[in-house]
């Protein structure tokens, strides 16, 4: 039996897992707190290459390649696309701004406290070794398609259905009867 090891004495793959996981937190922070929005989609980046990063760490090579090609190149893009070609305001407006920013922060606080502890009480004696090859191509798509085809499909379907409805309300020839 092999010894598992101490959460006070982490290997160089933890120490660098849990440094990313820290970009990836704080890059997400800056992300909604910041009040500039291509600064926003520009943190977003960051943070998604931070979890691309940790998907590395974690031997999944397929699955940071995607989260970089899909979300880092693609979403990331649309949606500054999205920002530039909009007439939408870009800076601070008084008809967005809540007055409940304090009530927010303490409820942040108390659910990130709870989960936290949960996590670290639920896995404190949890330790699975760093084993390559589990997030590969051939792997992801036997579980995929054998043991979650149903909800795969349902997501797609999702997708498309979010996909009509975001060109119809896009549409501006279309009227409404009165």
């Amino acid at each position: 039996m092999t010894e598992v090891p101490s959460y006070l004495s982490p290997t160089g793959q933890e120490i660098v897992f849990l440094l990313l996981g820290a970009v990836a937190v704080g890059s997400a922070l800056l992300v909604v707190t910041t009040r500039q929005l291509v600064h926003a989609a520009l943190w977003l980046v960051v943070c998604f290459g931070a979890l691309a990063g940790g998907y590395l760490v974690l031997t999944a090579e397929f699955v940071a390649w995607v989260q970089v090609l899909i979300y880092v190149g693609a979403i990331v893009a649309l949606l500054l696309f999205g920002i530039m070609l909009t007439r939408a305001p870009i800076g601070r407006t008084a008809d967005l701004d809540s007055r409940n920013r304090p009530a927010a922060a303490v409820v942040a606080i108390a659910t990130a406290a709870v989960l936290v502890t949960v996590v670290i009480d639920g896995f404190r004696t949890a330790y699975a070794p760093l084993e390559p090859g589990g997030g590969s191509a051939k792997e992801l798509g036997s579980s995929i398609f054998r043991n979650w085809v149903l909800p795969f499909e349902a997501l797609s379907v999702l997708l498309l259905a979010a996909l009509v409805g975001a060109i119809v309300l896009s549409r501006t020839d279309i009227r409404g009867r009165d």
